[in-house]
């Protein structure tokens, strides 16, 4: 399945790019952290690696290294504000249990990590 981005991501991606002066890509990824097992990592790629998956949404590029990629299959990627925070946000269908603090989650069974 497709990881896609909405509209207010993809903008937000291309002004973070503009300003950089540089960059290809959304990296996203997957690292063991947390109470419940996993927590998102997310970068601006400057270049494309050969075990990369590359999805496009929106006119901007995500990528996915192969190992993170069973774990956010499927997922829409949000641009968010709260009050003074904002922060990429993943509607991931694969999660099954997120912690108190919502920054770690777990997955369902049926994923293979």
């Amino acid at each position: 399945m497709p990881i896609t981005l909405t509209e207010k991501a993809a903008k937000h991606i291309q002004l973070q790019f503009a300003k950089r002066g540089k960059g290809v890509a959304l990296r996203v990824g997957v690292k063991k952290s947390g109470c419940s097992g996993f927590s998102y990592t997310f970068d601006y790629a400057d270049k494309i690696e050969l075990t990369d998956q590359i999805f496009e949404s929106h006119e901007t590029k995500i990528v996915v290294d192969s190992i993170s990629l069973s774990i956010v299959d499927g997922s829409e990627i949000d641009f968010t504000k709260e009050g003074l925070n904002s922060f990429f946000k993943l509607n991931n269908p694969n999660v099954d249990n997120t912690c108190g603090c919502g920054d770690s989650f777990s997955i369902k069974e049926s994923v293979k990590v």
